[in-house]
């Protein structure tokens, strides 16, 4: 059983969807590139009900101080996701200039990739162990990659940590009987075309990872 973080969410409909089937943390994101993006004014509407207990995740990709602090000044978030090349120096200057919980994601492709979480688990307060992105990719995340979960099994961090990469309402129950994870995350999993949430998959997508 693992909670749920619903990413890339760009519409009311499936904020609603999302918030009624379960999901503990909303994802928002801050890439113009994405497909899933939406500016700061259109996040702050998006969530602006949304109701306590869920949490509101911003997701960037190697921002600048200006655009965290803009972004902050009309979208009220609760938690920075990392998605970039960010160092752990960076992460840690994210944390003091914004006080709010910081989020790192990790990519991994094989067991040499590991090392990264406990690097970055010193200064983090979470952890995003994703698929890695080939070396040509557009986007950092939200590509419907997965990895070879068996990889996590018998492994702990020293941060909370959530699953992503490729997850679907088929596979999510066997990842995380796998991995353990305490929470998975879910973008182009839920969606019936790039960046177009399905509020079915949505339910469904919950339900699995709460089974």
């Amino acid at each position: 059983m693992a909670d749920v973080k619903i990413c890339g969410l760009s519409q009311p409909a499936h904020v609603t969807a999302a918030v009624q089937a379960g999901a503990r943390y909303l994802g928002l994101v801050f890439f113009p590139k994405s497909p899933r993006a939406v500016t700061p004014a259109q996040a702050a509407a998006l969530t602006a009900d949304v109701p306590v207990g869920v949490a509101r995740v911003g997701l960037f990709v190697d921002p600048d101080d200006a655009m965290i602090e803009a972004t902050l000044a009309e979208a009220p978030l609760d938690i920075i996701q990392l998605h970039g090349h960010e160092t752990p120096e960076r992460v840690a200057a994210l944390r003091a200039l914004t006080g709010l919980p910081v989020m790192k994601a990790v990519g991994i492709a094989s067991a040499d990739d590991l090392p990264q979480l406990t690097n970055y688990g010193l200064v983090a307060d979470m952890l995003l162990v994703d698929a890695k992105p080939a070396p040509d990719a557009a986007l950092p995340g939200g590509n419907g990659l997965s990895f070879d979960w068996r990889l996590l099994q018998g492994r702990r961090w020293l941060r909370p940590w959530m699953l992503a990469g490729g997850l679907t309402p088929a596979n999510v129950a066997e990842a995380v009987r796998l991995t353990r994870a305490p929470v998975v995350d879910v973008s182009s999993g839920v969606e019936s075309a790039p960046g177009v949430k399905d509020a079915a998959l949505i339910r469904d997508f919950v339900a699995a990872a709460s089974a």
